[in-house]
């Protein structure tokens, strides 16, 4: 049986340090026991920025290589007659601008962006067109669902700012009702048949469902404070 040097009470055998003014117990016959490795950092470190220059060299020599391969491909290997890589590199191309100008030019405003975005997608799907050989598909239906989609984007986007998220969750589903409705008489137009509104409309009365209660919530504040204390936003 052992005893404490600094006050003297009787210790265990496995005691480490004295229960009662807490003094390391030095045991000569015991081996010291190894530290284990923490679980967590027991430091905090800052994540190092990305370089957003070399991603962005990346992924354009990442978007160039696989065009540039498919290209090779279609010419000298699989059906050279068909240009099916000239749909992979307008893919490409289009990813690009999707991904490459928002990590170099992070000063320029969202709308740019989102301007630039739409107008790539109308040049794709005019490479489409071209490729195909066929204007009728471009210039009555993808070229009116992609305006329609483009307007709705707009509006959701300049009317969405500093604004609630009950306010921007009714102009989004508002949106989506008014898209299916536009998209219905895109399709029965081109397939020449009278426009008579099925599937969007019932998406439509859904739509408008929604709107009710999130519009009475929007317009009576104190349930507005209750919901936002019940979802956390």
């Amino acid at each position: 049986m052992s005893y404490c040097v600094n006050c003297g009470v009787e210790l265990e055998d496995s005691a480490s340090f004295c229960p009662l003014c807490h003094t390391p117990v030095y045991h000569p016959g015991r081996q010291a026991p190894q530290e284990k490795p923490a679980t967590f950092p027991q430091e905090r470190q800052e994540v190092e920025d990305i370089n957003r220059r070399e991603l962005a060299v990346l992924l354009s020599v990442t978007l160039l290589c696989t065009a540039g391969c498919c290209i090779l491909l279609n010419r000298f290997l699989l059906s050279p007659r068909l240009p099916w890589s000239a749909f992979v590199a307008g893919a490409c191309g289009l990813l690009w601008v999707w991904i490459v100008p928002p990590l170099l030019k992070r000063s320029l405003p969202a709308l740019a962006f989102l301007l630039l975005d739409i107008a790539a997608i109308g040049a794709y799907l005019g490479l489409i067109a071209f490729l195909l050989h066929g204007t009728s598909w471009l210039y009555d239906l993808a070229l009116p669902i992609w305006g329609g989609a483009s307007v709705l984007f707009l509006l959701a986007f300049l009317l969405a700012r500093k604004r609630s998220v009950i306010s921007r969750t009714m102009l989004v589903i508002a949106g989506v009702g008014l898209f299916l409705l536009w998209l219905e008489l895109l399709i029965d137009r081109w397939m020449g048949i009278s426009y008579r509104p099925q599937w969007s409309l019932i998406v439509a009365i859904a739509c408008v469902a929604l709107l009710i209660p999130l519009a009475i919530i929007r317009m009576r504040p104190n349930l507005r404070r209750q919901v936002r204390r019940r979802f956390h936003f």
